[in-house]
Protein backbone atom coordinates (compact mmCIF):
# COMPACT_ATOMS: atom_id res chain seq x y z
CA UNK A 1 0.00 0.00 0.00
CA UNK A 2 1.63 3.11 -0.81
CA UNK A 3 0.75 6.56 0.63
CA UNK A 4 -2.44 7.79 -0.14
CA UNK A 5 -3.71 9.85 2.66
CA UNK A 6 -2.56 13.62 3.57
CA UNK A 7 1.22 14.11 3.48
CA UNK A 8 3.16 14.60 6.81
CA UNK A 9 3.17 18.09 7.12
CA UNK A 10 -0.35 18.49 6.23
CA UNK A 11 -1.01 15.25 8.95
CA UNK A 12 1.07 16.76 11.89
CA UNK A 13 -1.46 20.30 11.37
CA UNK A 14 -4.58 18.57 10.71
CA UNK A 15 -7.06 19.51 13.32
CA UNK A 16 -10.60 19.45 11.64
CA UNK A 17 -13.65 20.66 13.19
CA UNK A 18 -14.90 18.44 15.73
CA UNK A 19 -18.75 17.02 15.30
CA UNK A 20 -19.89 16.83 18.90
CA UNK A 21 -23.51 16.71 19.84
CA UNK A 22 -24.81 18.95 22.23
CA UNK A 23 -25.37 16.44 25.58
CA UNK A 24 -22.70 14.67 24.51
CA UNK A 25 -21.03 15.26 28.42
CA UNK A 26 -24.71 14.39 29.79
CA UNK A 27 -25.41 11.26 27.69
CA UNK A 28 -22.53 10.18 29.03
CA UNK A 29 -22.86 11.08 32.39
CA UNK A 30 -26.36 9.63 32.37
CA UNK A 31 -24.60 6.19 30.89
CA UNK A 32 -22.11 5.84 33.35
CA UNK A 33 -24.19 6.88 36.27
CA UNK A 34 -26.58 4.39 35.01
CA UNK A 35 -24.10 1.41 35.06
CA UNK A 36 -22.99 2.27 38.71
CA UNK A 37 -26.23 1.91 40.48
CA UNK A 38 -25.52 -1.43 39.42
CA UNK A 39 -22.53 -3.19 42.10
CA UNK A 40 -19.21 -3.68 40.36
CA UNK A 41 -19.10 -7.20 42.00
CA UNK A 42 -15.37 -7.81 40.65
CA UNK A 43 -14.08 -11.53 41.47
CA UNK A 44 -10.37 -12.41 40.55
CA UNK A 45 -10.48 -15.85 40.78
CA UNK A 46 -6.89 -17.77 40.29
CA UNK A 47 -6.41 -19.56 37.24
CA UNK A 48 -3.28 -22.01 36.70
CA UNK A 49 -1.96 -21.61 33.14
CA UNK A 50 1.35 -23.22 33.92
CA UNK A 51 3.05 -19.39 34.11
CA UNK A 52 6.10 -20.03 37.03
CA UNK A 53 6.42 -16.06 37.41
CA UNK A 54 3.02 -14.58 36.82
CA UNK A 55 -0.14 -15.19 38.72
CA UNK A 56 -3.07 -15.39 36.43
CA UNK A 57 -6.71 -14.35 37.49
CA UNK A 58 -9.73 -15.20 35.78
CA UNK A 59 -12.00 -11.86 36.12
CA UNK A 60 -15.70 -10.94 35.95
CA UNK A 61 -17.20 -7.74 36.86
CA UNK A 62 -20.28 -5.95 35.89
CA UNK A 63 -20.20 -3.81 33.19
CA UNK A 64 -23.11 -2.18 30.91
CA UNK A 65 -26.56 -2.91 32.77
CA UNK A 66 -24.89 -4.64 35.48
CA UNK A 67 -23.78 -7.53 32.59
CA UNK A 68 -21.12 -9.76 33.46
CA UNK A 69 -18.05 -8.72 31.51
CA UNK A 70 -15.20 -11.37 31.41
CA UNK A 71 -11.15 -10.30 31.57
CA UNK A 72 -7.73 -11.35 32.70
CA UNK A 73 -5.55 -10.26 35.30
CA UNK A 74 -2.27 -11.16 35.17
CA UNK A 75 0.25 -9.91 38.27
CA UNK A 76 4.25 -10.47 39.05
CA UNK A 77 4.48 -13.12 41.62
CA UNK A 78 7.29 -11.16 43.16
CA UNK A 79 6.12 -8.32 43.84
CA UNK A 80 5.92 -5.42 46.50
CA UNK A 81 3.64 -2.57 47.31
CA UNK A 82 0.73 -1.30 45.03
CA UNK A 83 1.73 -2.14 41.20
CA UNK A 84 0.87 0.10 38.41
CA UNK A 85 -2.09 -1.23 36.04
CA UNK A 86 -2.23 -1.12 32.50
CA UNK A 87 -5.75 -1.80 31.46
CA UNK A 88 -5.89 -3.37 27.67
CA UNK A 89 -8.49 -3.53 25.21
CA UNK A 90 -8.84 -5.68 22.04
CA UNK A 91 -8.99 -5.13 18.59
CA UNK A 92 -12.23 -5.59 17.14
CA UNK A 93 -13.28 -8.88 16.50
CA UNK A 94 -11.07 -10.05 19.15
CA UNK A 95 -11.57 -11.37 22.44
CA UNK A 96 -9.48 -11.82 25.62
CA UNK A 97 -7.61 -15.28 24.29
CA UNK A 98 -5.64 -16.98 26.69
CA UNK A 99 -3.14 -15.37 29.57
CA UNK A 100 0.05 -16.66 27.84
CA UNK A 101 -1.24 -14.19 25.09
CA UNK A 102 -1.03 -11.54 27.27
CA UNK A 103 2.44 -12.15 28.61
CA UNK A 104 4.21 -8.68 28.38
CA UNK A 105 2.94 -6.06 30.71
CA UNK A 106 3.18 -8.31 33.85
CA UNK A 107 6.46 -9.36 33.10
CA UNK A 108 7.57 -5.73 33.02
CA UNK A 109 6.34 -5.63 36.61
CA UNK A 110 3.00 -3.87 36.07
CA UNK A 111 -0.53 -5.56 37.20
CA UNK A 112 -2.49 -5.91 33.73
CA UNK A 113 -5.89 -6.37 33.15
CA UNK A 114 -6.92 -7.41 29.62
CA UNK A 115 -10.86 -6.85 29.08
CA UNK A 116 -13.03 -9.34 27.05
CA UNK A 117 -15.18 -7.45 23.88
CA UNK A 118 -18.87 -8.27 24.39
CA UNK A 119 -19.81 -9.95 21.10
CA UNK A 120 -16.80 -10.36 19.44
CA UNK A 121 -14.05 -13.51 20.57
CA UNK A 122 -14.72 -14.84 17.17
CA UNK A 123 -13.19 -13.67 14.00
CA UNK A 124 -9.47 -14.15 15.35
CA UNK A 125 -8.67 -14.66 18.87
CA UNK A 126 -11.64 -16.51 21.15
CA UNK A 127 -13.56 -14.81 23.19
CA UNK A 128 -16.61 -15.56 26.60
CA UNK A 129 -18.64 -12.26 26.80
CA UNK A 130 -21.92 -12.33 24.51
CA UNK A 131 -23.51 -8.92 24.02
CA UNK A 132 -27.35 -8.42 24.99
CA UNK A 133 -28.92 -5.56 23.99
CA UNK A 134 -31.35 -4.40 26.25
CA UNK A 135 -32.19 -1.04 25.11
CA UNK A 136 -33.41 -3.00 21.57
CA UNK A 137 -31.26 -2.71 18.19
CA UNK A 138 -31.32 -2.58 14.10
CA UNK A 139 -31.35 -3.92 11.13
CA UNK A 140 -27.53 -3.91 10.44
CA UNK A 141 -24.39 -4.84 8.32
CA UNK A 142 -22.55 -7.52 9.24
CA UNK A 143 -20.46 -6.96 12.27
CA UNK A 144 -20.89 -4.29 15.17
CA UNK A 145 -19.82 -1.06 13.81
CA UNK A 146 -23.77 -0.48 12.71
CA UNK A 147 -25.69 -2.38 15.42
CA UNK A 148 -28.23 -0.28 17.03
CA UNK A 149 -26.34 2.55 15.44
CA UNK A 150 -29.48 4.34 14.41
CA UNK A 151 -30.11 6.15 18.02
CA UNK A 152 -26.89 6.29 20.66
CA UNK A 153 -28.45 4.81 23.46
CA UNK A 154 -29.40 1.66 21.56
CA UNK A 155 -25.46 1.92 20.03
CA UNK A 156 -23.23 -1.16 20.88
CA UNK A 157 -20.37 0.72 21.68
CA UNK A 158 -22.55 2.46 24.17
CA UNK A 159 -22.49 -0.89 25.94
CA UNK A 160 -18.91 -1.29 25.38
CA UNK A 161 -17.88 1.73 26.39
CA UNK A 162 -19.27 1.55 29.33
CA UNK A 163 -17.87 -2.05 29.81
CA UNK A 164 -14.57 -0.25 29.40
CA UNK A 165 -14.91 2.09 32.14
CA UNK A 166 -15.96 -0.23 34.84
CA UNK A 167 -12.74 -2.31 34.13
CA UNK A 168 -10.79 0.39 35.54
CA UNK A 169 -12.84 0.75 38.25
CA UNK A 170 -12.51 -3.24 38.29
CA UNK A 171 -8.76 -3.21 38.17
CA UNK A 172 -8.61 -0.07 40.81
CA UNK A 173 -11.00 -2.81 43.16
CA UNK A 174 -7.86 -4.61 43.09
CA UNK A 175 -5.39 -4.62 46.62
CA UNK A 176 -2.54 -5.23 44.35
CA UNK A 177 -2.64 -2.35 42.58
CA UNK A 178 -2.08 1.47 42.95
CA UNK A 179 -4.85 3.44 42.31
CA UNK A 180 -3.12 6.41 41.42
CA UNK A 181 -0.93 4.95 38.57
CA UNK A 182 -3.48 3.88 35.83
CA UNK A 183 -3.11 3.43 32.26
CA UNK A 184 -5.47 2.19 29.47
CA UNK A 185 -3.90 0.98 25.97
CA UNK A 186 -4.94 -1.08 23.49
CA UNK A 187 -4.20 -1.01 19.32
CA UNK A 188 -7.42 -0.66 16.63
CA UNK A 189 -10.42 -1.19 18.18
CA UNK A 190 -8.73 -1.26 21.80
CA UNK A 191 -7.07 1.93 20.75
CA UNK A 192 -10.22 3.96 20.07
CA UNK A 193 -11.43 2.18 23.27
CA UNK A 194 -8.28 3.50 25.32
CA UNK A 195 -8.83 6.87 23.73
CA UNK A 196 -12.92 6.90 24.83
CA UNK A 197 -11.89 5.63 28.83
CA UNK A 198 -9.26 8.30 28.65
CA UNK A 199 -11.94 11.12 28.06
CA UNK A 200 -14.69 9.63 30.40
CA UNK A 201 -12.53 8.11 33.29
CA UNK A 202 -9.79 9.08 35.90
CA UNK A 203 -6.41 7.65 34.75
CA UNK A 204 -2.98 8.07 34.57
CA UNK A 205 -1.78 7.66 31.03
CA UNK A 206 -3.39 6.48 28.11
CA UNK A 207 -1.70 4.39 24.98
CA UNK A 208 -3.79 4.29 21.56
CA UNK A 209 -1.98 2.37 19.40
CA UNK A 210 -3.12 3.16 15.35
CA UNK A 211 -6.48 4.02 16.64
CA UNK A 212 -9.87 2.77 15.30
CA UNK A 213 -13.35 5.02 16.29
CA UNK A 214 -11.98 8.07 15.37
CA UNK A 215 -13.00 10.13 13.08
CA UNK A 216 -15.94 8.49 11.61
CA UNK A 217 -17.07 10.44 8.31
CA UNK A 218 -13.48 10.94 6.99
CA UNK A 219 -12.87 7.27 7.17
CA UNK A 220 -15.24 6.19 5.56
CA UNK A 221 -14.80 8.30 2.85
CA UNK A 222 -11.23 7.85 2.09
CA UNK A 223 -10.94 4.01 2.53
CA UNK A 224 -13.23 1.25 1.41
CA UNK A 225 -11.70 -1.52 3.81
CA UNK A 226 -13.32 -2.97 6.67
CA UNK A 227 -14.22 -2.56 9.16
CA UNK A 228 -14.93 1.53 8.46
CA UNK A 229 -16.48 -0.28 5.19
CA UNK A 230 -19.49 -1.81 7.23
CA UNK A 231 -20.69 2.06 7.98
CA UNK A 232 -20.97 2.80 4.12
CA UNK A 233 -22.27 -0.12 3.36
CA UNK A 234 -25.51 0.34 5.93
CA UNK A 235 -25.48 4.01 4.19
CA UNK A 236 -25.75 2.95 0.83
CA UNK A 237 -28.77 0.58 1.73
CA UNK A 238 -30.34 2.86 4.40
CA UNK A 239 -29.78 6.21 1.82
CA UNK A 240 -32.66 8.18 4.13
CA UNK A 241 -30.52 7.45 7.61
CA UNK A 242 -27.35 9.03 6.72
CA UNK A 243 -27.67 11.76 8.90
CA UNK A 244 -29.64 9.55 11.94
CA UNK A 245 -26.29 7.29 11.37
CA UNK A 246 -23.72 10.13 11.47
CA UNK A 247 -25.47 11.77 14.25
CA UNK A 248 -25.49 8.86 16.84
CA UNK A 249 -21.52 8.32 15.44
CA UNK A 250 -21.12 11.64 17.16
CA UNK A 251 -21.19 10.68 20.82
CA UNK A 252 -18.83 7.41 20.06
CA UNK A 253 -16.23 9.64 17.86
CA UNK A 254 -12.35 9.33 19.41
CA UNK A 255 -11.76 13.21 18.15
CA UNK A 256 -14.23 14.03 20.87
CA UNK A 257 -13.01 11.79 23.88
CA UNK A 258 -9.79 12.64 22.90
CA UNK A 259 -10.64 16.61 23.68
CA UNK A 260 -11.55 15.68 27.09
CA UNK A 261 -8.36 13.85 28.07
CA UNK A 262 -5.59 15.03 29.65
CA UNK A 263 -3.62 11.66 30.79
CA UNK A 264 -0.36 11.71 29.08
CA UNK A 265 -0.71 9.73 25.90
CA UNK A 266 1.32 7.86 23.54
CA UNK A 267 0.02 7.35 20.21
CA UNK A 268 1.20 5.19 17.01
CA UNK A 269 0.35 5.89 13.29
CA UNK A 270 1.07 4.22 10.29
CA UNK A 271 1.36 6.20 7.47
CA UNK A 272 0.51 3.29 5.16
CA UNK A 273 -2.72 2.26 6.91
CA UNK A 274 -5.86 1.54 4.78
CA UNK A 275 -7.56 0.01 7.92
CA UNK A 276 -7.39 3.51 10.16
CA UNK A 277 -6.39 5.60 7.60
CA UNK A 278 -3.60 8.20 9.10
CA UNK A 279 -5.46 11.75 8.97
CA UNK A 280 -8.19 9.43 11.62
CA UNK A 281 -5.60 8.96 13.96
CA UNK A 282 -4.57 12.65 13.50
CA UNK A 283 -7.41 14.12 13.83
CA UNK A 284 -7.49 12.69 17.32
CA UNK A 285 -4.16 13.01 18.56
CA UNK A 286 -4.18 16.49 17.25
CA UNK A 287 -7.18 17.49 19.59
CA UNK A 288 -5.84 15.09 22.40
CA UNK A 289 -5.80 17.84 25.30
CA UNK A 290 -3.01 16.25 27.52
CA UNK A 291 0.38 15.87 27.23
CA UNK A 292 1.51 13.66 24.00
CA UNK A 293 3.42 12.02 21.98
CA UNK A 294 3.38 9.91 19.31
CA UNK A 295 5.01 7.75 17.25
CA UNK A 296 5.35 7.29 13.41
CA UNK A 297 5.98 4.27 11.32
CA UNK A 298 6.10 5.45 7.68
CA UNK A 299 6.15 2.36 5.58
CA UNK A 300 3.72 0.62 7.71
CA UNK A 301 -0.29 -0.69 7.28
CA UNK A 302 -2.24 -1.42 9.95
CA UNK A 303 -0.06 -3.58 12.06
CA UNK A 304 2.08 -0.08 12.68
CA UNK A 305 4.85 -0.49 15.10
CA UNK A 306 4.50 -3.65 16.94
CA UNK A 307 7.36 -5.37 18.59
CA UNK A 308 9.10 -2.04 18.08
CA UNK A 309 6.00 -0.14 19.54
CA UNK A 310 5.87 -2.37 22.44
CA UNK A 311 9.31 -1.45 23.11
CA UNK A 312 8.21 2.21 23.00
CA UNK A 313 5.68 1.77 25.49
CA UNK A 314 7.50 0.56 27.59
CA UNK A 315 9.71 3.39 27.91
CA UNK A 316 7.14 5.70 27.87
CA UNK A 317 5.27 4.25 30.39
CA UNK A 318 9.26 3.92 32.80
CA UNK A 319 9.41 7.57 31.92
CA UNK A 320 6.50 8.15 33.92
CA UNK A 321 8.32 7.02 36.51
CA UNK A 322 6.58 3.69 36.85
Amino acid sequence: MPLFDYPLERLQAYLPERDEPADFDAFWRQTLSEARQHPLDARFEPADFGLRTLEVFDVTFSGYAGQPIKGWFLLPRQREGGLPCVVEYVGYGGGRGFPVEWLTYASAGYAHLVMDTRGQGSRWRRGDTPDLAPDGDNPQHPGFLTRGVLSPKTYYYRRLFTDAVRAVEAARSHPAVDPGRLAVAGGSQGGGIALAVAGLADVQAALPDVPFLCHYRRATEVVDTAPYNEIAAFCRVHRDKVGQVFATLGYFDGVNFAARATAPALFSVGLMDDICPPSTVYAAYNHYAGPKEIRVYPYNNHEGGESFHTLEKLRFLKGLGW
